[in-house]
């Protein structure tokens, strides 16, 4: 009695399933659409590109017509120095890491500050590799205003004296 229930059943499926292909539904999207072909071009279109410093990068712009352009983006907020050494800094300062002058340490800090504050606001800016270390460009955090970054080197500097 069971196996004529579930026979039945796959009997019911098949005919449902013949009468579904019968019907022409298509299971495949028409590759000639131009729908389709916009769609497929967002999907593997590449997530970022890459501008090269000195080289003509117009192309970047003008390359991608599926997206909208960006909307611009906003101002970043100004942070005293202590927010950012303390959000930012922080992380190589403190220990020193990859040659960074301890917070504090009058005597990692004195040759630099003998260089003037102007070099070091622009080697923290710009980035930098020295002999003794590295110093990325804005500590890593490109998304922070030069201004928040001088007030951090400020900041240390001041704690150095």
């Amino acid at each position: 009695m069971r196996a004529v229930g579930i026979l039945a059943g796959m009997v019911v499926a098949t005919f449902f399933l013949f009468m579904y292909r019968a019907s022409g539904a298509r299971t495949e999207p028409i590759r000639d659409d131009m729908q389709y072909q916009r769609l497929v071009a967002e999907r593997i279109a590449p997530q970022a590109r890459v501008a090269v410093a000195g080289k003509d990068n117009a192309a970047l712009n003008a390359a991608d017509t599926t997206r909208a352009a960006p909307p611009p983006a906003a101002a970043a907020a100004v942070l005293t120095g202590e927010q950012v050494y303390s959000t930012t800094c922080i992380a190589c300062h403190a220990a020193g890491i990859a040659g960074a002058p301890k917070f504090g340490d009058k005597g990692a800090w004195a040759a630099r500050l003998g260089q003037g504050r102007a070099v070091l606001h622009r080697h923290a800016l710009e980035g930098f590799q020295g002999k003794s270390g590295v110093m990325p460009p804005k500590g890593g955090r490109v998304d922070l205003a030069d201004q928040s970054i001088a007030n951090a080197v400020d900041y240390m500097v001041n704690a150095a004296k």
